[in-house]
């Protein structure tokens, strides 16, 4: 029997968000998938029944250690993402993005109990702290000055929320946060929309590389953006991504159309070569 719409769109969702071939389809079984855990310790066997989401996935096993896990965490994780699984579960409601991210917090509070947990530095993680000394420049004085030489994407509109993404080269982390005010002060329409998420990375001088990005009270969107930039090997860019809430929630698939429009203005922008691979089923749905 053929799965659910559902279940398909929560692939390309999930494959989105945290990597092309996270969750795959296993060779033996179409209603069974493989899900490759973060930080490759492990990846688990899950079974999808026609019906879901009105019924949940079953956890079967493990189907294999990650390059850096060992059996035993597998083991322990195999058991936290059941765990996690009947925690975030609602039926009717797809349940993996959730369910990963719960698997997060639990990791977290394991190596927590175990003593082992700290937070990655700047240094280790890539990212810069927040520059102190950047311009805030007030909305007012934003919207005199030149007007950044955006390239759009096609709007797509899923679910009546309608998503549309801008991208600029840019040289400064200044630069891009004046990008940012002068479309906020010019534009009423993107000033009033329910989130503007943003994401840059720019290579300075001397070897050094600067990257950040802001959710604009989408949670984690925009370090899946910026992670898409990275994947991409987009460098000297930043990207803005408007969303107009349309009362209607899409669960992961959000994060799916986010990038989506994202790539769309990064390969008219010609920042990227289009390929099959940089295109997504649906692409310019209205």
């Amino acid at each position: 029997m053929p799965l659910s719409e559902e279940l398909n769109d929560e692939v390309e969702a999930i494959n989105s968000i945290y990597g092309p071939g996270t969750l795959s389809e296993s060779s033996d079984d179409p209603t069974i998938f493989i899900l490759t855990l973060p930080e490759e310790t492990a990846s688990l066997r899950l079974q999808f029944s026609p019906a879901y989401p009105d019924e949940p996935p079953s956890v079967l096993g493990t189907h294999s250690v990650g390059e850096h896990g060992k059996r035993g965490a597998a083991a322990r994780d195999l058991e936290l993402f059941r765990d996690a699984v009947a925690a975030v579960y609602e039926p009717g409601q797809v349940c993996l993005f959730d369910a990963i991210e719960k698997l997060k917090e639990l990791l977290e509070s394991v190596a927590e109990d175990e003593g082992t947990h700290a937070a990655p530095t700047h240094e280790e993680t890539g990212y810069p702290e927040a520059d102190s000394a950047a311009v805030k420049v007030p909305l007012p004085a934003a919207s005199s000055m030149p007007e950044p030489p955006w390239v759009l994407s096609d709007p797509v509109v899923e679910m009546k929320s309608t998503f549309i993404a801008r991208c600029a080269v840019v040289t400064s982390a200044d630069q891009a946060f004046q990008n940012v005010q002068h479309l906020l002060a010019t534009d009423k329409r993107v000033r009033t929309a329910t989130h503007n998420i943003t994401a840059w990375r720019i290579r300075g001088p001397n070897g050094t590389s600067f990257q950040d990005c802001d959710d604009d009270g989408e949670t984690a969107a925009g370090g899946r953006l910026l992670h898409l930039m990275q994947l991409m090997d987009i460098w000297d860019a930043m990207v803005v991504v408007t969303r107009w809430y349309g009362g209607q929630k899409l669960g992961p698939r959000r994060f799916a159309v986010i990038n989506m429009v994202a790539r769309d203005a990064l390969v008219k922008a010609g920042l990227v070569a289009e390929t099959p691979s940089t295109k997504k089923k649906g692409h310019g749905k209205t």
